[in-house]
């Protein structure tokens, strides 16, 4: 595996161009044109096809291009940490771990919290769900993840710690100007009639559980993708959804949101490894709980004005 090569293939496919490319490398075109024909001889398909304009890659081109554009960008990392030990700066990047709604809620502020106590520290930020997150902490991709018990709950597995940070009560979210905006907890009845989004099985299944103990079924009529096209959903009136608490503070400000009576809640834990801690995770830990504890008095404060209006009937 020579990365020289593979910058030059990456370098010809981002600029469209041999002789661009081997202006920015540095290099001769022929330089660069026998480079990419030893990969496709070695890997024995064509990786770059011609056109009007210059070169781009072709499919299997493009697929090697997102892997080894990838691979080079570890490479440079690892370089980067190779230097810093030798420079006497020993600064080991914090790799962190969240849900997409503790991603978007609680870990930003207690990652600048953290930055404030400890100073300059490299970072990276990586949304998951949470079994996917454990996996990845037991790989040693990550330094510490934030996860939930939400359904179907979190693994066991040895070599790794979790430490509790608080039960975290889930809120519907509502479009801006909502009837049931701003009368406080609601009992899951009142909003049986409406069409709720969800764009997770843990979530869906939350509220599935909360009706079924009312007695009363929710009409999950919608999915979304991702957290955004869930809210996004609510915000144009087609729909109404469970939410973390933990995330209110975050909220975009066209929805507004309502607890619910005995509300169903989930477990929220930090996961590390248990050997090779980073010297940092701790303090992270100590940082979420301080924001965490800080939200849940605010989970009911999200309250634009606004005017509800009905959206228009679905064709079945």
């Amino acid at each position: 595996m020579d990365l020289t090569v593979w910058r030059a293939f990456v370098t010809v496919c981002r600029v469209g161009s041999l002789s661009a490319a081997a202006a920015e490398l540095n290099h001769t075109q022929s330089a660069v044109s026998r480079q990419i024909a030893g990969l496709e001889r070695q890997f024995g398909v064509p990786l770059v096809e011609r056109h009007a304009r210059g070169v781009r890659p072709t499919p299997a081109g493009e697929v090697f291009r997102r892997h080894a554009l990838a691979t080079l960008n570890e490479a440079d990392r690892a370089v980067r940490a190779v230097r810093d030990v030798r420079d006497g700066v020993c600064d080991r990047p914090l790799a962190i771990g969240a849900t997409p709604s503790l991603a978007a809620g609680i870990v930003p502020e207690a990652v600048r919290g953290l930055l404030e106590q400890a100073g300059s520290i490299r970072w990276s930020l990586l949304p998951a769900l949470s079994a996917q997150l454990h996996g990845r902490v037991i790989a040693g991709d990550l330094d510490i993840a934030v996860v939930t018990d939400a359904p179907p709950g979190l693994t066991v597995a040895p070599g790794v710690d979790r430490r509790f940070l608080g039960l975290d009560e889930m809120v519907v979210v509502l479009p801006s100007g909502h009837p049931q905006a701003g009368r406080g907890p609601v009992r899951v009845e009142a909003l049986a009639d409406q069409t709720w989004v969800e764009d997770n099985d843990g979530s869906a299944a939350l509220l599935r559980q909360h009706a079924a103990r009312a007695g009363v079924s929710a009409r999950i009529d919608l999915t979304a993708a991702d957290l955004p096209g869930k809210l996004a959903l609510v915000a144009t009136g087609h729909a109404i959804a469970l939410i973390p608490g933990a995330l209110t503070r975050a909220l975009r400000a066209d929805v507004t949101t309502v607890g619910l009576v005995n509300p169903p809640a989930r477990g929220i834990y930090t996961i590390t490894p248990r050997h090779d801690a980073h010297p940092c995770a701790a303090s992270l830990h100590d940082q979420l709980a301080t924001v965490f504890a800080s939200v849940r008095p605010a989970q009911a404060a999200h309250q634009p004005a606004g005017t509800w209006r009905t959206p228009p009937p679905r064709a079945h």
